[in-house]
Protein backbone atom coordinates (compact mmCIF):
# COMPACT_ATOMS: atom_id res chain seq x y z
CA UNK A 1 0.00 0.00 0.00
CA UNK A 2 1.63 3.36 -1.01
CA UNK A 3 1.36 6.19 1.32
CA UNK A 4 -0.81 9.39 0.85
CA UNK A 5 2.48 11.46 0.71
CA UNK A 6 3.32 9.43 -2.54
CA UNK A 7 -0.48 9.22 -4.09
CA UNK A 8 -1.12 12.62 -3.45
CA UNK A 9 0.92 14.43 -4.96
CA UNK A 10 -1.21 16.41 -7.94
CA UNK A 11 1.29 14.54 -10.82
CA UNK A 12 0.97 11.43 -9.58
CA UNK A 13 -2.37 11.74 -8.84
CA UNK A 14 -3.12 12.15 -12.86
CA UNK A 15 -0.38 9.47 -13.53
CA UNK A 16 -2.53 7.16 -11.30
CA UNK A 17 -5.51 8.51 -12.27
CA UNK A 18 -4.65 7.79 -16.68
CA UNK A 19 -4.28 3.77 -15.56
CA UNK A 20 -7.58 3.90 -13.72
CA UNK A 21 -9.95 1.31 -15.81
CA UNK A 22 -7.39 -1.80 -15.85
CA UNK A 23 -5.04 0.43 -18.72
CA UNK A 24 -1.65 -0.91 -19.76
CA UNK A 25 0.07 2.36 -21.05
CA UNK A 26 3.62 3.35 -21.98
CA UNK A 27 5.18 6.61 -20.65
CA UNK A 28 4.39 7.55 -24.18
CA UNK A 29 0.98 6.92 -23.83
CA UNK A 30 1.25 9.15 -20.66
CA UNK A 31 2.77 11.45 -22.45
CA UNK A 32 0.00 11.93 -25.19
CA UNK A 33 -2.48 11.73 -22.12
CA UNK A 34 -0.45 14.63 -19.76
CA UNK A 35 0.74 16.98 -22.33
CA UNK A 36 0.86 19.84 -20.02
CA UNK A 37 3.63 17.71 -17.82
CA UNK A 38 6.86 18.32 -18.57
CA UNK A 39 8.60 14.91 -20.16
CA UNK A 40 11.04 14.69 -17.17
CA UNK A 41 8.57 15.44 -14.92
CA UNK A 42 6.57 12.59 -16.02
CA UNK A 43 8.94 10.25 -16.21
CA UNK A 44 10.27 11.44 -12.06
CA UNK A 45 6.86 10.45 -11.33
CA UNK A 46 6.36 7.24 -12.86
CA UNK A 47 9.44 6.31 -11.70
CA UNK A 48 8.56 6.79 -8.08
CA UNK A 49 5.18 5.32 -8.55
CA UNK A 50 7.06 2.49 -10.14
CA UNK A 51 9.36 2.22 -6.83
CA UNK A 52 6.60 1.88 -4.90
CA UNK A 53 5.08 -0.75 -6.34
CA UNK A 54 1.89 1.53 -7.65
CA UNK A 55 2.71 0.76 -11.29
CA UNK A 56 4.00 -2.46 -11.96
CA UNK A 57 5.94 -3.01 -15.59
CA UNK A 58 4.42 -5.53 -17.56
CA UNK A 59 6.14 -5.07 -20.85
CA UNK A 60 9.19 -3.53 -22.76
CA UNK A 61 10.65 -3.14 -26.17
CA UNK A 62 13.34 -1.24 -28.04
CA UNK A 63 12.22 1.96 -29.48
CA UNK A 64 14.62 3.40 -31.67
CA UNK A 65 17.42 1.79 -29.20
CA UNK A 66 16.25 2.71 -25.97
CA UNK A 67 13.94 0.81 -23.46
CA UNK A 68 9.96 1.42 -23.65
CA UNK A 69 8.41 0.26 -20.52
CA UNK A 70 4.65 -0.83 -20.34
CA UNK A 71 2.83 -0.55 -17.19
CA UNK A 72 -0.44 -1.35 -15.58
CA UNK A 73 -1.72 0.07 -12.15
CA UNK A 74 -1.96 -2.00 -9.17
CA UNK A 75 -4.59 -0.94 -7.72
CA UNK A 76 -4.29 -1.99 -3.94
CA UNK A 77 -1.19 -0.47 -3.78
CA UNK A 78 -2.79 2.73 -5.53
CA UNK A 79 -4.71 3.23 -2.41
CA UNK A 80 -4.76 5.22 0.83
CA UNK A 81 -5.26 2.30 3.59
CA UNK A 82 -8.05 2.73 6.55
CA UNK A 83 -4.91 2.46 8.76
CA UNK A 84 -3.10 5.21 7.07
CA UNK A 85 -6.42 7.19 6.90
CA UNK A 86 -7.07 7.29 10.41
CA UNK A 87 -3.79 8.68 11.47
CA UNK A 88 -3.94 12.09 9.16
CA UNK A 89 -4.25 15.07 10.54
CA UNK A 90 -7.55 17.50 9.22
CA UNK A 91 -4.86 19.17 7.68
CA UNK A 92 -3.54 16.32 5.68
CA UNK A 93 -7.28 15.05 4.66
CA UNK A 94 -8.06 18.40 3.60
CA UNK A 95 -4.57 18.30 1.33
CA UNK A 96 -5.75 14.93 0.06
CA UNK A 97 -9.46 16.00 -0.61
CA UNK A 98 -8.08 19.14 -2.69
CA UNK A 99 -6.03 17.03 -4.19
CA UNK A 100 -8.79 14.38 -5.53
CA UNK A 101 -11.18 17.51 -6.19
CA UNK A 102 -8.29 19.50 -8.59
CA UNK A 103 -8.10 15.70 -10.51
CA UNK A 104 -11.50 15.66 -10.80
CA UNK A 105 -11.60 19.21 -11.92
CA UNK A 106 -8.69 18.39 -14.58
CA UNK A 107 -10.65 15.56 -15.69
CA UNK A 108 -13.57 17.62 -16.06
CA UNK A 109 -11.57 20.43 -18.04
CA UNK A 110 -9.60 18.04 -20.07
CA UNK A 111 -13.36 16.72 -21.14
CA UNK A 112 -14.37 20.53 -22.33
CA UNK A 113 -10.91 20.98 -23.80
CA UNK A 114 -11.35 17.97 -26.37
CA UNK A 115 -14.71 19.59 -27.24
CA UNK A 116 -13.63 23.07 -27.75
CA UNK A 117 -10.54 21.16 -29.97
CA UNK A 118 -13.10 19.77 -32.11
CA UNK A 119 -14.44 22.93 -33.11
CA UNK A 120 -17.05 22.93 -31.05
CA UNK A 121 -19.39 22.50 -27.65
CA UNK A 122 -19.64 19.63 -25.16
CA UNK A 123 -22.63 17.46 -25.64
CA UNK A 124 -23.20 16.85 -22.14
CA UNK A 125 -26.26 14.18 -22.82
CA UNK A 126 -24.67 12.54 -25.77
CA UNK A 127 -21.53 11.78 -23.60
CA UNK A 128 -23.50 10.70 -20.32
CA UNK A 129 -21.57 13.47 -18.37
CA UNK A 130 -22.97 14.59 -15.48
CA UNK A 131 -22.63 16.18 -11.99
CA UNK A 132 -24.93 16.11 -9.23
CA UNK A 133 -25.53 16.40 -5.70
CA UNK A 134 -28.16 14.40 -3.97
CA UNK A 135 -29.27 14.25 0.41
CA UNK A 136 -30.41 11.14 1.89
CA UNK A 137 -32.19 10.54 5.13
CA UNK A 138 -30.56 6.98 6.65
CA UNK A 139 -28.97 5.63 9.36
CA UNK A 140 -26.04 4.51 9.48
CA UNK A 141 -27.13 0.90 8.39
CA UNK A 142 -28.97 1.86 5.63
CA UNK A 143 -26.09 4.07 4.53
CA UNK A 144 -23.68 1.35 5.03
CA UNK A 145 -26.44 -1.15 2.41
CA UNK A 146 -26.15 1.56 0.26
CA UNK A 147 -22.39 2.01 -0.07
CA UNK A 148 -22.45 -1.76 -0.35
CA UNK A 149 -24.62 -1.88 -3.32
CA UNK A 150 -23.36 1.07 -4.80
CA UNK A 151 -19.78 -0.62 -4.40
CA UNK A 152 -21.28 -3.98 -5.50
CA UNK A 153 -22.69 -2.12 -9.14
CA UNK A 154 -19.27 -0.75 -9.80
CA UNK A 155 -16.88 -3.67 -9.21
CA UNK A 156 -19.15 -5.64 -11.64
CA UNK A 157 -18.76 -2.68 -14.24
CA UNK A 158 -14.58 -2.31 -13.30
CA UNK A 159 -14.63 -6.06 -14.66
CA UNK A 160 -15.53 -5.39 -18.19
CA UNK A 161 -12.80 -5.31 -20.72
CA UNK A 162 -12.71 -2.90 -23.63
CA UNK A 163 -14.53 -2.92 -27.02
CA UNK A 164 -17.75 -3.53 -28.03
CA UNK A 165 -18.81 -0.47 -27.66
CA UNK A 166 -16.92 0.71 -24.38
CA UNK A 167 -15.92 3.70 -23.42
CA UNK A 168 -13.98 4.67 -20.66
CA UNK A 169 -15.87 6.69 -18.05
CA UNK A 170 -14.54 8.11 -14.70
CA UNK A 171 -17.09 7.56 -12.24
CA UNK A 172 -16.18 9.45 -8.64
CA UNK A 173 -17.92 9.39 -5.33
CA UNK A 174 -17.49 11.23 -2.10
CA UNK A 175 -20.10 10.98 0.81
CA UNK A 176 -20.20 13.55 3.83
CA UNK A 177 -22.46 13.71 6.98
CA UNK A 178 -24.03 16.95 5.75
CA UNK A 179 -25.18 18.22 9.32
Amino acid sequence: MASADLLLHPVRLRVVMAFLGDRTLTTADLRAELPDVPVATLYRHVSALADAGVLAVVGERKVRGAAERSFRLELEAAAVGPGEAATMTPDEHRRAFTAFAAALVSAFDRYLDRAAADGGSPDLAADRVGYRQAAVWVTDEEFDEMHAELAAALRARMAHRPGGGRRRRLVSTVHLPAD
